[in-house]
């Protein structure tokens, strides 16, 4: 039986070709399936009475009017912020704590005002006098490398070169870490204590 199934696999192997939803490739009795075999006819569809179709959509529709509603009223209240809210006690005695507005002259604005004018004026010049001095002491500097240099070369290197001295930070310790045995990493739980509003 196998040798005859063999041979007719062997005989018909090119006369096997893929039919439009069954294929016998691999011989005449192996039948497989193709995807559009897998589909199955179409359910037919119940026929509803138009009212209760009718009364479902209505229902759906006061559903969504009513959460609609619901939404616009929470809509106008805010949600209160703690840093922002104002104790009682502090909110009963604000005319107490209120002070007078007070009105200045002419006089008093004018002065005022000149002496803003004043201290601009002396910020300026103090600024314009740390910026001439800063100036003076690098060409200073630089003066005194070019001479420096043309006396001698070794010199104008050895007064040019980074002084490591001057920052004395060192740092001694394992570049890794051994891991610790037995060691239980924490899980990184907390507890969330943000109100809820709704």
């Amino acid at each position: 039986m196998f040798k005859f199934f063999k041979s007719l696999t062997t005989h018909h192997q090119c006369v096997s070709v893929a039919a439009r939803n069954l294929s016998t490739y691999g011989g005449p009795l192996l039948f497989r399936a193709s995807a559009p075999m897998f589909a199955e006819p179409l359910k037919k569809k119940k026929r509803l009475d138009p009212q209760i179709l009718k009364a479902r959509e209505d229902r759906k529709r006061k559903k969504i009017e009513k959460s609609i509603r619901k939404l616009e009223k929470v809509a106008k209240t805010f949600k209160p912020i703690d840093e922002v809210q104002l104790m009682a006690l502090l909110s009963n005695e604000k005319n107490i704590r209120q002070r007078p507005a007070v009105e200045h002259t002419v006089d008093q604005l004018e002065n005022r005002l000149s002496l803003v004018k004043q201290w601009a004026k002396h910020k300026h010049d103090e600024h314009y006098f740390n910026l001439q001095v800063i100036n003076d002491l690098e060409y200073s500097q630089q003066r005194a490398l070019n001479e420096l240099r043309e006396v001698s070369e070794e010199l104008y290197q050895a007064a040019i070169e980074i002084d490591e001295s001057l920052l004395p930070y060192e740092l001694i310790g394992p570049v890794e870490t051994p891991p610790i045995e037995n060691y239980e990493s924490p899980d990184g739980e907390y507890i969330d204590v943000t109100k809820k509003w709704e």
